[in-house]
């Protein structure tokens, strides 16, 4: 395993808008197959890798979606929400660091903040740190079990079932709720409720 290989395979799956396999769960497995490499390096190239991929993944969305697809007043609608990420940016910050340090898959968080238009530097730092946090743990786990134990290295992706297809579209139906959400409802009466949909639809 080539420190250029490590890079380049989790810098494409996290450019996935979804369906890719776990980062952590590739970090493992490569990890597996070289027990002996440096676990901190390893870590690092990582993280460094999977947070460039979710900020292309940001971009696209801002790119493709928000400006192309997006009615004016879908994105008037998720610009309530960038209005409030901006006033609370200790606690967006705090936020995404908890959530990269969960085992939760990230490619919605990226695509839906991807459509609010905001600055993309302040998540990319949180998702490094809690990144490298997570997979400095991973790496270290799997050096361990690598030097006791034989491990298949097929055996470690067979999370990926029915439970991980479901997880996947569950969380891309977020986003399109995160979108269809009324957000200034929510924001003035706490009302869920999803915006009228004659209102919402695109302008021809």
């Amino acid at each position: 395993m080539t420190t250029l290989f490590l890079f380049a395979i989790i810098f494409v799956l996290n450019c996935l808008p979804a369906f890719a396999p776990p980062t952590w769960m590739v970090v493992s497995a490569m990890t597996l197959s070289r027990p002996g490499a440096n676990p901190w390096l390893t870590a690092f190239v990582a993280a460094t890798a999977a947070t460039a991929g979710r900020l292309v993944l940001a971009k696209m969305a801002f790119l493709l979606v928000r400006q192309r697809w997006l009615s004016a007043r879908t994105k008037e609608n998720v610009d309530l929400v960038k209005a409030r990420l901006e006033q609370h940016r200790a606690m967006t910050f705090g936020g995404v660091l908890a959530y990269t340090c969960s085992p939760l898959p990230s490619n919605s968080l990226f695509i839906a903040y991807g459509l609010t238009s905001l600055p993309l530097a302040p998540v990319a730092a949180a998702s490094f740190i809690g990144r490298f946090l997570t997979y400095s743990i991973w790496v270290v786990m799997a050096m361990e079990v690598a030097q006791k134990v034989v491990v298949d290295e097929g055996s470690v992706f067979a999370y990926l079932g029915g439970y991980f297809v479901v997880t996947q579209v569950l969380m891309l139906a977020l986003v399109v709720l995160f979108a269809k959400l009324d957000w200034r409802a929510w924001f003035t009466s706490k009302t869920v409720r999803l915006m009228n949909q004659r209102e919402s639809s695109p302008q021809k």
